[in-house]
């Protein structure tokens, strides 16, 4: 995106009442954001923006500096990703009501679609603080990218044993960058941006107020395959991470614990409700079919795409095909056509479904 465009999409962004929904609205109706930003209120009536919302632009407009407010994002360090932006997670793109801009410390990657969140209580047990730690050490090890929400408690511990084991870990704040929640995980921040990305949808001056956390779980789910919930009470934060991943079409995960143990009652009720039971990693690995994933990285990294695979990839679209199918739509040579998709198959693209059979992962 064009550096003088960016910065109408962060101005849109603070603006109160405009969220996903009326941004779409704009676009479709101006053409731009730039457009938008400098309309008449007529023509933002126009466009299908109430009262209340174009009296909090024409407020926004008259007492924000874009330029200033670029220029401390820059100073700030931190990258600025809009909907139009290849590097906007791809995943996160398409769940219902993705946030038009996201504020990023540190390095979002392609193999970051490869991610499990795990989240849970602020307040967990011994038990609850191990199995956080192992799972994520061996979710990290397997080549999974690590989310979730920086908070104290389960968190936390996901995010610190992710680093440890040398992986990539992602935090979603529920505040902006100058307001970083809580104040004692700074330093953990820090840590995860070297080996990571730390992101929010916030503005840099917004405050982590209670009501911007369940729609920053609706990002931690986004971001990833499923969702891992260790230890939850029967009000807890995570359970609304959880819902999210259901509605998002993400697979929900719980482990199991005491009934006896408030902690546990959140985890043993998703389970009662469909959340399959997680006994070790493999069960999380098994189920999203992530049991390759450093395997596909690595020929992710040295195989690089090619005009051919996106021949194969097309001849796909529509379902599983035979490899002489394959050949016969493409026109090539049929050695060439195996050798590349054993590779793709390496790589995570393609997936063989039955004998010389093969689909496209999507």
């Amino acid at each position: 995106m064009d550096a003088s465009e960016r910065k109408y999409w962060v101005g849109f962004n603070m603006v109160p009442g405009i969220g996903p929904a009326r941004v779409r609205a704009l676009l479709s109706y101006f053409g731009s954001l730039q457009e938008a930003w400098y309309a008449s209120p007529e023509a933002l009536q126009a466009a299908g923006l109430d009262r209340r919302s174009r009296e909090s632009l024409l407020y926004v407009r008259q007492h924000i500096d874009l330029d200033r407010e670029m220029a401390r994002l820059e100073r700030a360090r931190v990258q600025v990703l809009t909907w139009e932006d290849s590097e906007y997670p791809a995943r996160l793109r398409h769940i219902y009501n993705p946030p038009p801009v996201l504020y990023v410390r540190g390095h979002l990657r392609p193999e970051d679609e490869w991610a499990v969140a795990v989240v849970g209580t602020r307040r967990p047990t011994t038990y609850g603080r191990e199995v956080a730690r192992v799972l994520a050490t061996e979710l990290a090890q397997a080549g999974i990218t690590v989310v979730s929400g920086l908070a104290v408690g389960i968190d936390a511990e996901a995010h610190r044993a992710a680093l440890e084991a040398g992986g990539r870990t992602i935090a979603v704040l529920g505040s902006g960058f100058r307001h970083l929640y809580p104040a004692r995980h700074r330093t953990l921040a820090r840590d995860i941006v070297a080996q990571g990305a730390v992101l929010t949808e916030y503005p840099l001056d917004v405050r982590p107020e209670p009501a911007n956390f369940p729609p920053r779980n609706r990002i931690i789910s986004g971001l990833a395959l499923g969702v891992v919930v260790v230890e939850a009470g029967r009000t807890s934060g995570a359970l609304i991470t959880a819902r999210f991943a259901a509605e998002q079409g993400r697979e929900v995960f719980a482990v199991p614990g005491p009934i006896f143990n408030r902690p546990s009652e959140g985890t043993n009720r998703l389970i009662q409700e469909g959340a399959k039971l997680v006994t070790s990693v493999q069960d999380i690995l098994e189920e999203l079919d992530l049991t390759r994933v450093a395997e596909h990285q690595e020929a992710r990294h040295h195989l690089p795409a090619s005009e051919l695979e996106g021949h194969i990839l097309a001849c796909l679209g529509d379902g599983p095909l035979h490899v002489n199918d394959i050949v016969r739509r493409t026109r090539l040579n049929a050695a060439d056509v195996i050798s590349t998709l054993t590779l793709m198959e390496l790589k995570g693209l393609v997936r063989q479904v039955g004998h010389m059979e093969y689909r496209a992962v999507r």
